[in-house]
């Protein structure tokens, strides 16, 4: 079974034993959480898609580990004006595991 579930402003497809990088959660490393805004539920030919969410449903997963992302360089810059900047980012994220996933009613 796998769901489309929303956290962070994005989406997400997952099934059991899933690992994925999601937005920073305020959770601790080994922590259990819960997503209860899925947008679709299914396995096969048997889906059930939310109007917008499906009530009832359920991804569990367990936290594995918050880090930082590799760097994004950003540059700036302006041909023949001795202008030049650089800036770098490292978007924090945390790694999930997914435990469970349970459906229900749209």
């Amino acid at each position: 079974m796998y769901a489309v579930f929303r956290t962070g402003g994005k989406q997400y497809r997952a099934s059991a034993g899933d690992t994925l990088k999601v937005e920073k959660l305020d959770a601790d490393e080994g922590a259990s959480i819960q997503f209860d805004e899925l947008l679709m539920v299914g396995e096969g030919e048997s889906v059930t898609v939310g109007t917008p969410l499906v009530s009832g449903g359920k991804v569990a997963a367990k936290v594995l580990k918050q880090d930082k992302d590799r760097k994004v360089e950003v540059v700036k810059f302006h041909r023949r004006q001795n202008y030049k900047r650089n800036k770098g980012h490292r978007q924090p994220y945390t790694l999930i595991e997914i435990t469970d996933v349970s459906g229900g009613k749209a």
